[in-house]
């Protein structure tokens, strides 16, 4: 099994800053990818920024040039620097990592965090 465990988020004004956390920890042979994926109300939820070392970052175009998606220290992290937020970023903030459990089998699983709310006042 993988956990999948997020940190960060809160309540923030507008143009201010957050940070999220991801930590994937249990049975991985390889990591293919992690990434955030948000979801409002009312809403379905959408990819925020990913990271993989095949394809390397992808973002949102509405997130572009305000938030970043990079590795933490330690394996199997990842970390969203989101700067000038807005009030139409405040949503549930997922973690997903997409997982290879096992060197002989060449499949890889998501596994989703809890959420982490994030709240933009104005």
């Amino acid at each position: 099994q993988v956990q999948v465990v997020e940190s960060g988020g809160g309540l923030v004004q507008a143009g201010g800053s957050l940070r999220l956390s991801c930590a994937a920890s249990g049975i991985i042979f390889s990591m293919n990818a992690m990434g955030w994926y948000r979801q409002a109300p009312g809403k379905q939820r959408e990819l925020v920024a990913s990271l993989s070392g095949t394809y390397g970052t992808n973002y949102a175009d509405s997130v572009k040039g305000r938030f970043t998606i990079a590795r933490g220290d330690a394996k199997n992290t990842v970390y969203l620097q989101m700067n000038s937020l807005r009030s139409d970023d405040t949503a549930v903030y997922y973690c997903a990592a997409d997982v290879r459990p096992m060197e002989t089998r060449p499949v890889a699983y998501r596994y989703w965090g809890q959420g982490s709310q994030v709240t933009v006042s104005t």
